[in-house]
């Protein structure tokens, strides 16, 4: 019986890669220069810190062109938090791995109304979404 699995998960290798080619970006650029703009990283966190809002805007797209560049999907950077102070602006992403249960729930529930052969379950622990069918069919979800 033929099986796929939909899991959410970053190479954190390619990450760090992404963020040191975009530290080495910012240093080389003039518009960076004297701004004290850097990016770093953590297992699950990357931060940028800039002494101007738009040097800090810059400092993100040149993370997501670099984040494109590897085939890393810019969507594992939709969870940010910004901190500005007089003197420096920071905006921290928090890079989540795994698909959370609701959504994993409506997953789920698109596979079995598409496909009543199909089964389907939800996996807390590897978080992952399992489906098994005889027979191959493709099934396409896309969310909004």
């Amino acid at each position: 019986m033929p099986s796929f699995d939909i899991t959410s998960e970053f190479d954190k290798q390619e990450v760090l890669n992404a963020v040191d080619q975009s530290k080495r970006e910012i240093v080389n650029r003039y518009d960076f220069k004297n701004t004290s703009t850097s990016i770093n990283s953590s297992e699950s966190t990357v931060s940028i810190n800039s002494a101007t809002k738009d040097r800090l805007l810059a400092a993100d797209q040149v993370l997501r062109e670099k984040f494109a560049k590897r085939n890393i999907s810019i969507k594992f950077l939709s969870d940010f938090s910004d901190e500005e102070t007089p003197s420096e602006n920071k905006r921290v992403y928090t890079l989540k791995t795994g698909i959370e249960t609701v959504d994993a729930k409506e997953i789920v529930k698109f596979i079995k109304e598409k496909d009543k052969k199909m089964q389907a379950c939800y996996s807390r622990w590897f978080d992952t979404c399992n489906f098994k069918k005889k027979g191959l069919s493709a099934v396409n979800y896309e969310r909004d």
